[in-house]
């Protein structure tokens, strides 16, 4: 008798203690699957925040590439690369337009001068024969003075060539000229007076090799200097008009008769 309630009580305290093992083990599989849930809840949510910081940042980018686009000027000396400011865009769009239709394809650098700047973007300067216009050509329109403060003319800055201030009080630009800073401190002067709408990224050495080249009592190069082509950097692929007067008043310094036409 007192053998069977002695077994009785063992068989009762086991079945007590299993059950007990069964609700620990229940516990803590339930604390493991939260705690996973709660990790891979996390890590998705990091996930997605840096799928989305990644997205962010290829939008600002092509912002970006339509605000400031970059193009190619392909010259049989080599290629400069530059940017086009967003601050500026008339010009700009001017530039885009212009490059789209070809305009600039075969044009010289038809005013070299070491030390101060290199200038192309006259149709004339297609045509052999109207080397005695070199300076005068373009679109039969000019575009609207745009002076930013923070646009100055360092080396490789793209700016607007224009008429003198006497025919052109408004400093309105060229509709197709354009030059290239090789020499910043011979520049300066030109700060609020000629519209810098661009700078170059890529291919100041060009700069300088073009400006180094032998030139006549023009300014002309010996040896022609043409742009082959221009070309938008994201795809890596641009009339003449009677003129009034050329595009001289760029002056190489406050002391000197020297002109960009």
């Amino acid at each position: 008798m007192a053998c069977r309630i002695i077994n009785n009580l063992i068989k009762h305290i086991n079945m007590k203690t299993i059950k007990i093992s069964i609700i620990c083990a229940a516990i803590i599989s339930a604390l493991s699957i939260t705690s996973c849930t709660s990790c891979s809840t996390g890590g998705g949510r990091k996930g997605t925040d840096e799928l989305s910081d990644s997205l962010k940042t290829a939008m600002e980018m092509e912002r970006q590439k339509k605000e400031e686009p970059e193009f190619d000027i392909i010259t049989n000396l080599g290629t400069i690369r530059i940017k086009l400011y967003s601050k500026t865009p008339k010009h700009r769009d001017n530039f885009i337009k212009l490059v789209s239709e070809h305009y600039y394809d075969s044009i010289l650098f038809h005013r070299v001068i070491e030390g101060f700047m290199i200038q192309t973007g006259d149709p004339y300067t297609k045509d052999p024969s109207k080397a005695a216009l070199y300076g005068q050509g373009g679109p039969d329109y000019t575009i609207p003075a745009e002076f930013v403060n923070e646009y100055w003319h360092k080396k490789g800055a793209l700016a607007a060539a224009r008429k003198g201030d006497i025919a052109n009080p408004k400093k309105s630009s060229s509709g197709s000229q354009f030059y290239l800073v090789q020499d910043e401190n011979n520049c300066l002067h030109l700060d609020g007076q000629y519209t810098i709408f661009g700078e170059t990224i890529e291919g100041l050495d060009i700069i300088d090799k073009i400006a180094g080249v032998k030139t006549d009592i023009y300014d002309r190069p010996v040896n022609p200097v043409r742009i082959i082509t221009i070309k938008p950097v994201e795809q890596e692929v641009s009339q003449d008009a009677k003129p009034e007067a050329g595009n001289d008043s760029l002056k190489v310094s406050s002391d000197t008769s020297k002109v960009i036409k």
